[in-house]
């Protein structure tokens, strides 16, 4: 009898187990259709959405956002995701992933205390969207401010290998007779001069560049003031690479014969900033191209900051210099960059779920703490806090046990 009595405890306890388990999780996860035509990337793929949902998820998909991808939306919907109609639908989700930061008309369809993820995009928050964000409770998180164990962004790192390997395809495109260029091949071929290439800053996207543009013949000159940086870019990249730190004269010399130009200097959560003067941008050859990585943070070149602002043409000409600013050189290869994200969400969401949610998280995970611009309505970044003339407090003071 006894025997009999702990087989049938055992098996009712592992019943309820497994129930537990699969149910652990009751989030909402709301993913809106992107507003500005310009923004190609979406958060999540299906394959996420299939793996956030058996984690226990619920994940609403705003119909069309996917199509930029070239995911329709009976996969999504096969995938598990509920796809509804209206963005209002989406904005009552517990949470919100985006991409580019929110508007105040979507702030206001939110429900309270609603957790927002997207890029940080300073240029596009304002002090009234702040404010609004606020007085509702929102939590706002910025991807480019979440950092792993390692002290540095995942998504900051996924992003900026895409835009360096992209940056190299473009400049070929650019430099070539079908879009209006010089008509120099990117590289160099036997008894021809190789094209030589200036990247600014030797992070992530920069050595990405760099090998990209290696691989094809051109002649790479990386400019850094970060020592270290620029011991890593020669280890990993050998010889073939020209580093220095940003000297004028030196960057003086190299900027009089470079055929290509790319900015791709970090400026998030950054003491110093270093920005190309016209003066050097003055003495470059006709023709030449200028390429910006760093959009979204305000851009590298003095001439290029002025493009930050709405209307203002992402592709234009100046001291016979054509510039290309697109605020983020990601979108051109959406899928790619949406697949990356994805990627990430889904790891830390599965991590998000077994902690216990948002704010349980965010007491143990330092690095994900650190994402947060706004908590529970107030502000809790000095990097944002700094931009906007607002005080800031300790996010630790609003989580227990941080």
């Amino acid at each position: 009898m006894i025997y009999k009595s702990q087989k049938k405890t055992q098996f009712v306890v592992s019943e309820l187990l497994i129930k537990s388990d699969k149910q652990k999780v009751n989030t909402v996860i709301g993913v809106p259709k992107e507003i500005q035509d310009t923004e190609k990337r979406v958060p999540i793929t299906p394959e996420g959405v299939s793996l956030l949902v058996s984690a226990g998820y619920r994940v609403l998909f705003q119909a069309g956002a996917g199509v930029s991808i070239n995911y329709s939306d009976s996969y999504y919907a096969d995938s598990g995701a509920e796809i509804v109609e209206t963005a209002k639908e989406v904005f009552q989700a517990d949470i919100i992933l985006k991409i580019m930061p929110p508007t105040i008309e979507e702030v206001e369809i939110m429900r309270p205390r609603t957790t927002v993820y997207s890029f940080l995009y300073l240029h596009n928050l304002s002090r009234n969207l702040l404010d609004n964000m606020m007085e509702k409770r929102i939590n706002a998180l910025a991807y480019e401010l979440i950092y792993d164990d390692t002290g540095v962004s995942p998504f900051v790192t996924s992003i900026s290998e895409i835009e360096g390997a992209c940056s190299i395809t473009l400049a070929a495109e650019l430099l070539s007779n079908a879009h209006g260029g010089k008509g120099i091949l990117l590289g160099g071929v036997p008894g021809i001069s190789p094209t030589e290439i200036v990247i600014i800053g030797a992070g992530v996207a920069g050595t990405m560049a760099a090998r990209a543009a290696i691989a094809m013949g051109a002649s790479v000159k990386v400019f850094d003031n970060d020592i270290l940086k620029l011991r890593n870019i020669r280890h990993e990249l050998g010889s073939p690479v020209f580093t220095s730190t940003l000297q004028p004269n030196v960057l003086r010399n190299v900027f009089r014969s470079a055929d290509v130009v790319i900015g791709a200097l970090q400026y998030i959560n950054k003491i110093h900033f270093y920005r190309v003067s016209l003066d050097l941008i003055r003495e470059m050859k006709e023709g030449a191209i200028i390429i910006d990585l760093r959009m979204e943070q305000g851009g590298c070149f003095e001439t290029t900051m002025e493009a930050c602002l709405p209307g203002h043409p992402s592709v234009f000409e100046q001291y016979g210099v054509l510039h290309f600013c697109e605020m983020s050189l990601s979108s051109r290869v959406a899928r790619t960059a949406s697949i990356a994200l994805s990627n990430i969400f889904v790891s830390m969401f599965n991590a998000m779920g077994d902690s216990g949610g948002t704010d349980h998280f965010a007491r143990f995970d330092r690095g994900f703490a650190a994402g947060f611009y706004i908590y529970s309505g107030k502000m809790v970044n000095s990097y944002v806090a700094g931009h906007f003339n607002l005080p800031v407090s300790d996010i630790g003071l609003y989580l227990q046990g941080y």
